[in-house]
This record gives structure tokens, C-alpha cells and sequence, in this order.
């Protein structure tokens, strides 16, 4: 079976690799030709553990193919994925401009049936949006040629995207014919051999799934942490609370972990293209408008303690960081709260150190020297007034305190993530603080 993916960002590579990991031959199509010829000798685009590795093995083997034209390789296909960007608008909305440049694309090049899937997170009403503008082509050419559209919307974590993806625990489709869902069931078949989860829908229904997955995911994220900060208040242990509302098996304790914050490429966009969606068509999503409100407050809470602890005198101080990237395992530093962190304690006067395990380049591409960028996490706390954790990467967990203690000139730690026990912390001479205790 050959397909093809136009787009070789995160969604679009990953998703080209694991197809062609089964046996499948496919095609990536990127207009970008740096990244094209960089991908041909090996230089990824993206960290993602085990991913280098994957594609590198499959091109090599000659099933992972990469173009920036879609006419080398549109007429020897089956299925065409769309996996370009929607970023979002300045409204909020998702900016389908790149979606439908593919579309048009399609509609002048194909000369035979062609199943095109949209993989790109977008808005209920793209797939009909795709259909009219391939159709309009076809029939600028005089062309009568059938094609089908379909919704796949991913469901990637980032950092494990590739088990997500090579063991899922669904897949969602949405058809509007028999032919389309054989095709799908085909191409999917290989990755579902002890259990076939894959869902089929309507297509509205399958586009409105991923966001409402997502939206899901981010407003337990903002409700645990707006309990946190009730739990300061008033005296209570947020872990605890954690604990005894997860026991309770209609809520279960996933994505109930207080910290600073929730960020990335999917989750901020998605709540935001949601409101806008519902905006555009008379609803108000008044609980998604608070989940995104919450979390954006929550963004400052490790700089507010900072300010309360020094009486906001900030001017001057040396503050250590522990994580850039908005997640462990990733290099993804969109919306992630180390962004507004950092801003934060410039503007304020203090000198930074930082240091991440992976995502140190991307940090120098954003901040071009404004702050020092560490070799380690013992490099990144020398001098320093106070550490704060914001991204918890397992080489975080277990710190030699002492010699940490020994390198700051203030042992204060602020614990964006709750990794920490405070005893621990204060028995090596730390003043310790963290979310919602």
C-alpha cells in the first residue's frame, strides 16, 4: 500500500515513520526543502524519543520516502494525509489557509480516486471545506474524477508519540463512505492485530472529538490546580486531595497533577480554536473560557511566590531554573510556562541560569544570550538566590542537595511540579515551596 503525508512537522512525521515502520510505503511531502534534504541525511526537525532511529531505518530501506513535490508522487497513492500547520488566528481561531492550499493542490494534480484524510487538529466543517475546494479544481480542469475525504484526527502524547501511535488506544476516523472505511481499516489493520480499536464516525463528529479530547485533558489540568491554590489558602494538601478524588473510579487520577501550568503546541491552541468555534456560532463555552483564564494565571504562580518570599524586592537576585521545555521528553517550548517565567524575572532584574536536558537550542533560538544557558543542573545553580523547578525531567528527581546547598548563595526552591518531599528538602537546609501545600 503507498500513501502519502504532506507535512513533516511533528504530526506528519511521526505519523509517515509508524505507517512506514508496518510495512506501508510512504511519501513525505514538505514544501520546506532544507527540512526535506536534512531529513534525507538523518537531521530531525523534532526531538522525539526513538524517532531518529525509526526514520533513518525506514529510509534507508527505501519505505520512507521524502519530496517537497506532491506531483512526483500524488498518482501512485491510495490515501493522502494532511498534516500541515493550523496555527491559531488572531482570533483564536485555527488558520486553515495551509489545509486548504493542499486541498487545491490535490484537486490539480490527481488523475485517479484518492482518499484524502485531514490530520491536522481543525475545526468542525474543514473536511466539507477540503471537499468544495479539491471539487473546485477539479472542475476548473473539466476533470471528472471520484475521492473521498475522511477525519483522523491524532492523539499523540508528546514524548511517547510513537507507542501512542504504534499502540493506540483508539483511532478515530470519520468516513462518509464504505470505500473510504475499507481503506482505512486496511491501513490501520497492522497496528491493531490483538484488538481492533478503531472508531468510525461521521466526519463532524470525529473532527470534534480531538478537541473536545484535549479540552477534556486541559480542564482537569486548570480545576486541580485552581484547588491547589484553595488548598494554600485554607491549610489542606493538595496531594492528598489528589489522591482521595482519583480513588473514586468516575474520576480517576489522571491529568490531576497540580503544577504552574499547562502549555505546548496542542493543548492552548485547541481550548482557545474551541471558544472561537463555539464564538462563531452563537454558544458561549463559559467553563473552556475559565479553564484557559485559570491556567494562564497559573503561568505566573512560581513568580508571585518568588516576589511574596523576597517582599518584591527582585532587583539584582540570581534565579536557577530547572526545565525549559513545556514537558518532559520533548524539546517543545510553545506555551510553555518557562516563557512567561523568564519574561517575568527580566523584567524584574534578575540574571537567569537555565538548563534543560533537551531543550537548550531551542531556548537560544528564542532568547539569543538574554540569559546563561547551563551545561548542568549543578552549572545552572552557582550564585543563585533561589532554584525553580518548572519542567520535571527525570534527571531532576534525585539532585545531590548538598552540593546544590553548597552552590546557591540562598537555599530556596520552588517546586513548580510537587516532585519534591519537603522534609527531605528542609532537613538538607532548604527553604521549600511548591503548588498547593
Amino acid at each position: 500500500m503507498k500513501i502519502a503525508i504532506v507535512g513533516t512537522g511533528y504530526v506528519g512525521l511521526v505519523t509517515g515513520t509508524c505507517f512506514a515502520e508496518m510495512g506501508t510505503e510512504v511519501y513525505c511531502v514538505d514544501v520546506d526543502r532544507q527540512k526535506i534534504e536534512n531529513l534525507k541525511q538523518g537531521i530531525m526537525p523534532i526531538y522525539e524519543p526513538g524517532l531518529e532511529e525509526m526514520v533513518n531505518r525506514n529510509h534507508q530501506s527505501g519505505r520512507l520516502i521524502f519530496t517537497t513535490d506532491l506531483k512526483d508522487c500524488i498518482n501512485d497513492i491510495e490515501v493522502l494525509f494532511s498534516a500541515v500547520g493550523t496555527p491559531p488566528d488572531e482570533d483564536g481561531s485555527a488558520d486553515l489557509k495551509y489545509v486548504l492550499e493542499v486541498a487545491r493542490e490535490v484537486g490539480r494534480t490527481m488523475n485517479h480516486y484518492l482518499l484524502v484524510v485531514t490530520k491536522s487538529t481543525v475545526p468542525v466543517g474543514t473536511a466539507q471545506k477540503v471537499k468544495q475546494a479539491i471539487a473546485e479544481e477539479l472542475a476548473l480542469r473539466g476533470a471528472d474524477i471520484e475521492f473521498d475525504i475522511a477525519s483522523n484526527p491524532e492523539f499523540l502524547k508528546e514524548g511517547a508519540a510513537i507507542k501512542d501511535f504504534m499502540s493506540p488506544d483508539r483511532v478515530v476516523v470519520g468516513i462518509e463512505s464504505e470505500r473510504a472505511e475499507k481503506l482505512m481499516s486496511k491501513l490501520y489493520r497492522p497496528f491493531l492485530l490483538n484488538n481492533f480499536r478503531v472508531i468510525f464516525m461521521d466526519v463532524p463528529s470525529a473532527e470534534m472529538t480531538k478537541y473536545a479530547a484535549n479540552a477534556m485533558l486541559a480542564t482537569r489540568i486548570s480545576f486541580i490546580n485552581d484547588i491547589a491554590n484553595l488548598c494554600e489558602i485554607v491549610g489542606a494538601d493538595v496531594n492528598m486531595v489528589r489522591k482521595g478524588i482519583g480513588s473514586d473510579a468516575r474520576i480517576g487520577s489522571r491529568f490531576l497533577y497540580p503544577g504552574c501550568g499547562y502549555g505546548g503546541s496542542c493543548f492552548p491552541k485547541d481550548v482557545k480554536a474551541l471558544i472561537q468555534t463555539g464564538r462563531q456560532n452563537g454558544y458561549a463555552l463559559r467553563l473552556l473560557q475559565a479553564v484557559e483564564e485559570v491556567n494562564e494565571d497559573q503561568k505566573g504562580i512560581l513568580f508571585r511566590k518568588l516576589e511574596k518570599h523576597y517582599d518584591g524586592k527582585l532587583q539584582g537576585l540570581h534565579v536557577a531554573l530547572w526545565g525549559l521545555a513545556f514537558k518532559p521528553e520533548t524539546d517543545d517550548m510553545r506555551e510553555a510556562p518557562s516563557l512567561v517565567l523568564i519574561e517575568k524575572l527580566l523584567a524584574a532584574g534578575c540574571t537567569v541560569r537555565a538548563y534543560d536536558p533537551i531543550a537548550m537550542q531551542e531556548a537560544e533560538r528564542r532568547y539569543d544570550g538574554r540569559f546563561y544557558y547551563a551545561k548542568d543542573i549543578y552549572d545552572a545553580v552557582v550564585d543563585a538566590d533561589a532554584l525553580i523547578l518548572v519542567t520535571e525531567w527525570k534527571e531532576f528527581r534525585l539532585p545531590s542537595w548538598p552540593a546544590v546547598r553548597k552552590l546557591m548563595n540562598t537555599p530556596l526552591l520552588l517546586d513548580g511540579r510537587n516532585i519534591y518531599e519537603a522534609a527531605e528538602l528542609e532537613e538538607n537546609g532548604f527553604i521549600y515551596h511548591c503548588i498547593g501545600r
